[in-house]
């Protein structure tokens, strides 16, 4: 193995040489080089290994390279952006994920600027992003617009190419402003994973409500656009999806995610300490190999609280049986199908951008910020090499 002195002494004479022989000219080529190489680094110490080397405390493995272009000062960069397989989440943070939604960000806190709502924090943002606080209403319309025509197209994009068997379906809200009065405006997320057993974030949709119009003419909209094959649904019980579902998937089979479940069944707790235990027992009936032993101890759970406490009885009786669709699948899907949990890894992305906005100026605004996100997050994933689930796993295959 090359000594790492070596490896960083061939490093600075590349940058030096690319700045010797071509001037000015050779900084992008410089830039380039040096940040192939620190993404490697990063990704070594993410690891807990060099390449090919053998260690303890390996995290994971290296799983080669993925292409990525940045829009720079210096012009475009075609960089390496090394990736990694197992149970570690990598990405250099030399590079900001996602231009688009960089970019739609800027925009939503220029529009809070122009409409005079900025506040001392805002503009600070507004500097360390956009490099400026003069900023005028025309520019921020021109961006505005540039990016909308990109993020439409993606929105609205063909799905008939490939049937996506699992559909995931997650709702969350934003604030923002509408005539003068800060409201709650419903985000609704669709996921879907595909016959190769690869995800895609198929559409979102933005509305001043969560009500079942808004769910129907988004599900509407996923067919219109030619999605197809659906044969399970995960989602939490949103208000007005269960009637939107049936009206626009009836008798595809929906699993209500135990994760929202769980947490839905606290609030029927009669006494904070019975919160641990009834927790320990759900999950106990939640990791039933089973859907026959599930019903049974979900029989003794009802059976036992009946006298101690009858609200809680009743609404596990009938609510907890929603969350046994997942039986009906492979085991080998069952862990990863019970919750819309991919949904809430990518809320969290979501809140993670958002919170900088915090009263975002109008839902187109927010719609704008939210699907440049989204359409980040869906390339990564259509582009990489694992998938997400074995669309044929061993269990199918011996059923067959």
């Amino acid at each position: 193995m090359t000594h790492p002195n070596q490896d960083d002494h061939s490093l600075l004479n590349q940058i030096v040489n690319h700045v010797c022989t071509e001037g000015s000219d050779g900084f992008a080529e410089a830039m380039r080089v040096l940040l192939n190489h620190a993404m490697q680094a990063e990704r070594s110490k993410a690891l807990g290994a060099a390449p090919y080397q053998r260690s303890a405390t390996r995290k994971g493995h290296a799983n080669g390279f993925k292409s990525k272009t940045l829009q720079t000062r210096l012009g475009e960069l075609a960089v390496d952006v090394p990736q990694v397989r197992g149970d570690l989440e990598f990405y250099p943070s030399a590079l900001e994920r996602g231009l688009r939604s960089e970019r739609a960000l800027t925009v939503a806190i220029a529009e809070m600027y122009i409409q005079g709502v900025s506040t001392r924090r805002v503009s600070s943002i507004l500097s360390e992003l956009a490099g400026t606080l003069e900023i005028s209403a025309s520019q921020v319309s021109r961006a505005a617009a540039q990016l909308d025509e990109q993020l439409d197209l993606w929105r609205n994009r063909p799905l008939n190419e490939v049937a996506y068997p699992y559909l995931i379906l997650d709702a969350r809200y934003e604030k923002v402003r509408r005539d003068g009065v800060v409201l709650d405006c419903a985000v609704l997320v669709a996921i879907g994973v595909d016959a190769t057993g690869h995800r895609s974030i198929l559409g979102v949709s933005v509305a001043l409500s969560e009500a079942e119009i808004h769910w129907r003419d988004f599900l509407s909209s996923l067919q219109e656009r030619g999605l197809h094959g659906t044969e399970f649904i995960v989602s939490d019980d949103h208000a007005g999806l269960q009637a939107a579902r049936c009206a626009r998937f009836p008798g595809v089979p929906w699993q209500r995610c135990q994760f929202h479940l769980q947490q839905n069944a606290l609030h029927h707790v009669p006494r904070v300490a019975m919160r641990k235990t009834v927790a320990a027992q759900l999950r106990e009936i939640f990791n039933a190999p089973t859907l026959e032993l599930a019903e049974a101890l979900l029989k003794r759970m009802v059976s036992s609280y009946r006298k101690s406490a009858p609200e809680l009885a009743a609404w596990l009786e009938q609510n907890v049986p929603e969350s046994f669709t997942v039986f009906a699948l492979p085991k080998e899907h069952r862990l990863r199908m019970r919750t819309s949990n991919p949904a809430e890894r990518v809320n969290q992305e979501i809140k993670r951008r958002t919170r900088v906005a915090r009263i975002f100026p109008n839902p187109k605004s927010l719609l704008r910020l939210v699907t440049a996100l989204l359409c980040d997050i869906s390339d990564d994933w259509e582009t990489s090499r694992s998938i997400y689930l074995n669309m044929n796993p061993p269990s199918a295959r011996q059923t067959a």
